[in-house]
Order: C-alpha cells, then structure tokens, then sequence
C-alpha cells in the first residue's frame, strides 16, 4: 500500500512544500539568462501550462536583474540556480527570490556558505542543497572511489549538517545523477537519513522520448516508494513539456488529478477507424483542459463501453463509424469523421461534478 514519506514543510514564496501538500511540479528556464524580455515570456507560458515552481540560472550579477523581472511578473514562486558565486545568492536573495539553490561542492569555503545561509535566514528564504554527480567534493570522491548513490547521499548530509551548524533549516535537497538506478539508490538512502523536502529528478535524462522515459522509471519508482516533494523531468526541448510530461507522470501514479486523464488502447486487427490519428489529436486538442475526468478512446466494442465503463466519457470504434459513451452507457452512434468533435463537443458541455 502506498505510503508517503513524512517530510518537514517549507515555504517556497506562495507555496508549501513537504509535509502533506501536493507534490509540486517545476521546471528551469533555458532562454538566455541575461535576456529577461525572453525569461519572462517563457516564464509565462510555463505559468499558464501549469508550473508550480519556477528556476532560473544566474550565472554573474548582471542576470539578477532577471530575476527582480520575474518577480515583477509571475505569480509563481522563482528559484535562483547559484554555482560558483556566493556574492550572486546574496544579491538574489535582495532581489527578492523564492528559494536558492546552491551546489555546496563549488560555492566555495563554509564561511561563504555561511553568508549565504545568514542572508536566507534573514529574508525567511528556503535554500536547496543540489549534490551533482559531477561535482562531489573530492575528500567524498576519494573515500567512496566514484560518485556512487552512497557517496551523494553523503554529500548531501554533509552539507545538511553545515546548514545547520550556521543554525539553518529551511532546506530542500536534490541528488542528481544521469543514471536511474544510481539516483534511485541515492535517494533511497537520503530518505531514509534526514526529513527534509527532497526535490527528485533525473539529470541531463535526454531528448523528449528518452528523457521521459528515463525521469518516469526512476522518478515512478521513488513515488510509488513515498520519496518526492517536488519534480521535474528533465528534457532537452521546450521546458513546457516537462510541465505536461510531469503532471502525466502524477496523474498516472494516481497522485495529482489535474486535467484529463487518457485511456486508449493499443489498437488491434478489429479496428476500422484511425484510432492513433484521432487518439493524437485529442490529446493535443485537450491538453490545457482541466475537468478531472477520464477520457477514454477505445479501438472497437470489445475495448469499448465495457472495458472502459469506469471512463467518464469515452469512445468506441466501429465500421467506419463509433459510440459515444458515458459510464459505459451508450450516448449515440456518430460517423468516424465526426467523432473526435462529438467527443470534444460531450467534455465541453458537460458538468461531470
């Protein structure tokens, strides 16, 4: 039975994270950071889609102007991505950032840690600690050999205990690896060892299919464990299809009933109407609806009002023609070419509650 690892709550700007709130799906800018004109028109559409937690990289002073701009223009909290610099987090944390993230292993020395931590404290600013496989300190290198899920996990408590130590406890954790398995273990191990929101993700996880792929085996495996507070699958395209590839992923998982869930089957030697094209099509045409109900679209009578008769709305193929269907109980018969606007017409004007 699914449990949900108990975690500590954190504030994130308008939100909470952890304890017993929704697992929260974010994802990161990638226009150009010192551009805000283009960050925040993508910040935007990432907003609309449905993004709950926003970051951005700050790469020198000059972009934290960015983010002053998307505080300026978004309702949803920012998150200030901080390598190398600890003068940037301070200025970020002026200008009014949600969170921070910060790789510890490359921030610099504990007194630089500190002021980053002093400053958060200050402004009530969550910090997460963000373990990379390719940056672990080399004292946790040479003692594990390599980056093995032990050694980030290791990582990751060393800097949690340096937060504390500065009398600091906002904190959310990521341990990040391009490898599934080994993220899987790593964060495995960390929940085990510390309450803290843990934000899980599979790093550089490839193009779309490949990355959704990867991020839905090793982040489907820690979910259905009860490990995550926050997602974001990680894709080399348009950031708003992690926003969508994200809330499936949930949805699938039975934890977030935001907008239509689909259920289509694989189509078979019986079909006789083109269940792909009019399955694709709907999924785009219905992508930003969201009534909380279950669509399914169904290749023939055998997978029809039957099968699918959980559906709140649904359709089943004939000879050229199909079923619109309620419950399992048969609405009407309409000719293929109409169907898929029939379907639409039904969830449109229809109060499912």
């Amino acid at each position: 039975m699914y449990s949900r690892r108990k975690s500590k709550e954190i504030t994130i700007g308008n939100i909470k994270i952890g304890g017993n709130n929704p697992i929260a799906v974010q994802s990161m800018l990638n226009t150009p950071a010192a551009d805000w004109e283009s960050c925040v028109n993508q910040a935007k559409r990432l907003e609309k889609a449905g993004c709950e937690i926003i970051r951005t990289a700050v790469p020198d002073l000059n972009c934290v102007n960015t983010v002053y701009k998307l505080k300026e223009n978004l309702k949803i909290p920012v998150v200030a991505d901080i390598h190398f610099d600890y003068k940037i987090a301070l200025e970020c944390a002026e200008a009014g950032v949600d969170k921070i993230r910060i790789n510890p292993g490359n921030i610099g020395s504990d007194d630089k840690v500190k002021a980053v931590a002093d400053k958060c404290r200050e402004k009530n600013i969550p910090i997460r600690i963000g373990v990379n496989s390719g940056s672990l300190e080399k004292d946790i290198l040479k003692r594990y050999g390599s980056p093995t899920p032990e050694a980030l996990a290791a990582s990751a408590m060393y800097h949690i205990d340096l937060l504390r130590r500065f009398n600091f406890d906002d904190i959310v954790v990521s341990l990040k690896s391009s490898d599934v398995m080994k993220s899987f273990e790593a964060y495995s191990i960390l929940a085990e060892k510390c309450d803290y929101p843990l934000h899980i993700g599979i790093t550089e996880a490839g193009t779309e299919r490949m990355g959704i792929i990867k991020s839905s085996a090793g982040l489907g495996a820690l979910l259905i464990a009860g490990i995550g507070d926050t997602i974001r699958i990680s894709l080399t395209a348009d950031p708003e299809k992690e926003i969508y590839a994200g809330y499936d992923l949930l949805k699938a998982l039975g934890l977030r009933s935001r907008g239509i869930k689909f259920v289509s089957c694989p189509t078979c030697g019986r079909t006789k109407i083109d269940l792909i094209k009019i399955a694709a099509e709907a999924e785009k045409r219905l992508k930003n609806c969201n009534k909380d109900i279950t669509v399914a679209i169904m290749g023939c009578v055998v997978n029809g009002p039957g099968e699918a008769r959980e559906a709140d709305i649904g359709i089943a193929g004939g000879d050229s023609c199909g079923l619109i269907f309620r419950k399992g109980e048969i609405l009407r018969k309409v000719p293929e070419d109409k169907l898929l606007e029939e379907l639409i017409y039904e969830i449109e004007n229809t109060d499912f509650n």
